[in-house]
């Protein structure tokens, strides 16, 4: 896995994006980042005041479980270097973006919410001056059983990766984490309640 980032739009509107939030939501496979997101999604819906964000994404616009625009790799890169992102990063043989265009939003003082990565986290704190950070996990026997529930993996090779990877979150930044292994619902509320707690704070 590889990450960088362009920190300097052409348009310099970053550094000037500071009365507003950015929430960055991370978490592992199998925590239920995306549905949560999209529940999120629903429920402000109409909202103008918070911005759900839409990624750009080297992958075919029906995969995954997110709205995202998707691009080919040259198209990527082509916009990466007109200054098109405030963050871009690469995981799992894949290119994403986030339009820097959410500074529009972040200089109105709104929340903006983003799906991001872990490990492009660095990347994050350094475009946004304001940033949360929420991390969706949940108990490590309950990612196995969702993962091995989609037929990629093997059951083998699920629990060595599990046992590889960690699901917090480096010191250093302003993080809630959310568990994910009980009921939706409760995970949906807890989500909620911190993005509302972080609108014009």
């Amino acid at each position: 896995m590889s990450t960088d980032a362009n920190l300097e739009p052409a348009n310099g509107r970053l550094s000037d994006a500071t009365a507003g939030t950015l929430a960055v939501v991370v978490g592992p496979s199998g925590a239920g980042k995306d549905t949560l997101m999209n529940l999120a999604a629903r429920h402000f819906a109409g909202r103008t005041d918070v911005h759900f964000v839409r990624r750009v994404i080297t992958r075919d616009g029906d995969a995954g479980n997110e709205d995202h625009r998707s691009v080919s790799e040259a198209d990527f890169d082509a916009m990466k270097q007109a200054g098109a992102f405030a963050v871009s990063w690469e995981a799992h043989g894949l290119k994403y973006g986030i339009p820097a265009e959410v500074a529009d939003e972040l200089t109105r003082g709104n929340l903006v919410i983003a799906n991001g990565s872990r490990s492009a986290l660095p990347h994050f704190q350094t475009a946004f001056p304001r940033l949360k950070v929420i991390n969706i996990t949940a108990r490590r026997e309950v990612l196995a059983e969702r993962l091995m529930a989609r037929g990629r993996e093997s059951r083998e090779d699920v629990l060595k990766r599990l046992e590889r990877s960690t699901l917090a979150v480096q010191a250093g930044y302003d993080v809630v984490d959310i568990d994910n292994s009980g009921t939706l619902e409760e995970a949906q509320r807890a989500v909620i309640v911190e993005l509302e707690a972080l609108i014009r704070k």
